[in-house]
Formats: structure tokens, sequence, C-alpha cells
């Protein structure tokens, strides 16, 4: 069963030798917030055949009251029992495509958009698009700490194996219920910052991978809870520490072939490798509030705290954008770009059809590859900066969404209606944070002025 995808008939089959009773079926919003409703398995039939309606009028971006019917349409190579229920009368989980009732694809759906730009990079040649996002987190003891700052589980630091790293038994827990749920995952360590943690899945095709994304933040989040503990993929939750990034490693593929490996190339890249490359950082600055999409985003792209604010590529260099890993003989496959700017917190479906799609932008347009810079771009001054030509990510969501809402690639990308909905949606969200009065404002301003 491993070799194909799994079917219809191949649910059925599980269903009934694990007793399962009920299903959940899950898609997310245009933020990537997963939804669920529950369904008896019984109905599992129906809802292959036909899909599940439900109102969309209460799910964020999706449409208006007065056009909310939608279908949840079950993708059958999704499905998989969750490990955290009772094995007895258990529960599974099972990935939809949002369908208008017509059985269109609804253009709400941040998992249609993503199929969509796979379809084009499909006709360009490309059957494979793999993704390995690396997603870092915190576990706290508490979700709303009464203090202001979350209480920390240990003061562990980078791969750290001690009694410090109060997180292991959780971590093996969360690993072992990822591989039952079909998510290989190559290594899990303690991160930089205390109480900071990284489970990193094997790469995957991209629409694959963005499932796993989704299911390994719920995941996460249920072992802590079983601990008591709260899981956090917030960007950055602790002033002074490194914050959570999703390292996002990618490569196109066609018939087996890694398009991005050239032997004759000093960098051991290829012309469609570096034209991808090239593509997202030229538009690594208008598609910011898609990979980087909340206020506090903001926070974890400064300079000083390992994330990368400055547009450009490097082979060693951790300071730049992207990374391109360095060539090892023998492994050719390997050969891939890291783009180190996202955070964990993205919408994936979203995150991984802008990624692409800049990439495949500069392919047809025949983007020219800087060259590499393996210097530390955190201590050259701005005007230095500006003499080679380096650009810097915004540095506001209030920046990064006026850029998005002039980006004609992200327009073509999502469609007018997600487009419109997301530029909306992050504009309220950089205004109702604009206004607030801060802590810091008051201890800073109110003794003195």
């Amino acid at each position: 069963m491993a070799d194909r995808p799994q079917t219809a008939d191949d649910v059925r089959t599980i269903v009934d030798e694990r007793d399962i009773r009920f299903v959940r079926l899950w898609f997310t919003d245009i933020l990537g917030q997963l939804k669920s409703f529950s369904i008896n398995a019984a109905e599992l039939e129906d809802a292959f055949e036909g899909g599940m309606g439900f109102d969309g009028s209460s799910i964020t971006g999706f449409n208006a009251i007065e056009e909310s019917d939608m279908i949840a349409m079950p993708d059958p190579a999704t499905f998989a029992v969750l490990p955290w229920r009772p094995e007895d009368k258990g529960v599974a989980r099972i990935f939809c495509d949002v369908q208008t009732p017509s059985r269109d694809p609804y253009e709400g759906d941040p998992r249609q958009v993503l199929r969509r730009v796979l379809e084009r990079a499909e006709g360009m040649g490309f059957d494979t698009f793999n993704v390995g996002p690396e997603l870092e987190f915190f576990y706290f003891r508490n979700a709303r700490p009464e203090s202001g700052r979350p209480e920390i589980l240990d003061e562990g630091g980078y791969f750290d194996l001690t009694t410090l790293d109060a997180g292991s038994d959780v971590r093996r827990e969360t690993v072992l219920a990822l591989e039952e749920l079909g998510i290989h995952v190559e290594y899990t360590h303690h991160e930089v910052g205390p109480s900071q943690h990284e489970i990193d899945m094997r790469y995957a095709p991209a629409l694959k991978m963005a499932d796993d994304c989704m299911t390994y933040r719920i995941t996460v989040k249920e072992y802590a809870m079983k601990y008591g503990w709260h899981a956090t993929f917030m960007p950055k939750p602790l002033f002074g520490e490194n914050g959570s990034g999703m390292h996002t490693h990618q490569s196109l593929f066609n018939d087996g072939r890694n398009a991005f490996y050239d032997a004759d190339d000093q960098y051991y890249l290829s012309d469609v490798g570096k034209a991808f490359i090239a593509g997202q950082l030229k538009h690594a600055r208008e598609i910011s509030a898609v990979f980087a999409q909340w206020v506090n985003s903001y926070k974890r792209l400064v300079p000083g705290y390992e994330a990368p604010v400055y547009c450009a590529w490097s082979r060693r260099n951790r300071s730049a954008l992207v990374r391109v890993p360095l060539y090892h003989p023998g492994k050719e496959q390997a050969t891939r770009m890291e783009l180190r700017c996202p955070d964990p917190s993205c919408n994936p479906y979203l995150t991984f059809a802008i990624l692409l799609a800049a990439g495949l932008e500069g392919i047809e347009k025949g983007y020219e590859l800087p060259e590499p810079m393996d210097k530390n771009l955190y201590h050259l001054s701005p005007d230095e900066r500006k003499r080679l030509g380096i650009e810097q990510l915004p540095e506001t969501l209030g920046e990064a969404i006026d850029l998005t809402s002039e980006s004609e690639l992200v327009l073509r990308t999502f469609g007018e209606h997600i487009f419109n909905r997301y530029v909306e949606i992050k504009r309220q969200e950089w205004e109702d944070y604009r206004v607030q009065v801060t802590q810091w404002e008051l201890d800073r301003y109110m003794a003195v002025l």
C-alpha cells in the first residue's frame, strides 16, 4: 500500500479492521488555522461519493453568509487514525478539498491554490516539487501566563541532551505518533532557545508536506497537552531569545532527476536551480506577508538572533536568506535550496504555493542569480549593503502587507478571492496592533513625559 496512493477501498478496509467510529474532516482557512467537523464512520461512503456539506460563512476568508454552502470532499490518500484518541472505537482524520455546491474547486481553499501552482510546474516539465521544512516550537507550562512572560520548562541549549531537556519524553511520544500518522521523522533535538525544540520531517512532495505540517502542529500540541503543557509555534514568544523559524528546503524533479543539479557548474547548480533561487530572492519582499504572516513574525526577523533578513544567497553563511547546502559527491539528488525566513505559524499551503510560483517566475523569465555572499551580512553597514544591491525584508507586517497588496505575482497565484481577503485581514491585524498602548511604552514614557 505504501507504493501507491491510498484509495477509498483501502480506507474502508482500515475503518472495518480498526473499528473506527468517527472520522474528522480537516481543511484550513486562509490563515492556515485547522478546521474540522466529525462524521460517523457509517457516513464515509456518502462522503467519498459526493462530499459532505457545511456552512462556510464562519470560516475566516471563506464566503459571506448569502453564498456560504460548501462541500468538503475527502482525499482518501490522507486518511489516518489519530494515535492520541482511544484505540477502542477509534477516531481518524482525512484532509478535504473544499468545493462549491456545483462541484468546482472553491476559490477560497488554500489547498486548491497549491494544487494549481503544482499543475503549472508540471506544465513546465517538473513533476515533483519536494519540500523539507524544519519547524521549531516552544513548550511552556501554560498558554496565558499571568506574569506576561511564558514559563519555560528548561534552560537547555542547542542539541542539549541532559536533565535540562525536560521535553525529551514528550518529544519522543510526539515522534512515534507522527510516524503512526505516516510522517517520516528524520531527527529531533533541543533548539537554541530555552524550552525550544525541533522535530524534522523527511522531505516530501509539496501537497503531502503541507498536509503533514498541519498534522505536525496539532500533534505537537496534543502531546504537550497530555503533559499539562502548552506548545506554541508563535514566531517570537520570548524577548531576548531566538525565535522559531521554519527553514524550508526545496527542489524540483522531473522523472526522478533533480532539476537543480549540474555537475559542471562551480556551485553544482543548474541554470534551472539558479533561476529558481533568483525568483525567490527577487520576490522575497512582496511575499514576506505570506511566509511571515503575523505581527509577531517581524519580532523574529531582526538581525542578531539567527533569523535572516537580507535578500542574498550563500553556501555556508546562515545570515543570508537562501543557503545552498554544500554538494557531496554521490548525493546529486540532495541538491537543494534552503529558504531560512519562513516561520512555522504560516499557512503551509499558501507558503509553498507562493515559493513555487516565485521560483517558476525566475525560471520562466530567466532571472540572473547574483554572486553568493559568503561574508556575515549582519556585519555590513547599510551603505555597504546598498552598494552590493542587497535588499532587506520588511520590518513590520504593515510594510509587508503594503508590498503584498501591490504584488501581481501574489494576485495571480492566489486568485482574486484569497488575495483580497488575505490583504484585508492582514491590514486589519496591523491596524489593531498599531493602535495598542504597550507595557513597554508605559514603562518608557509614563514617568518622564
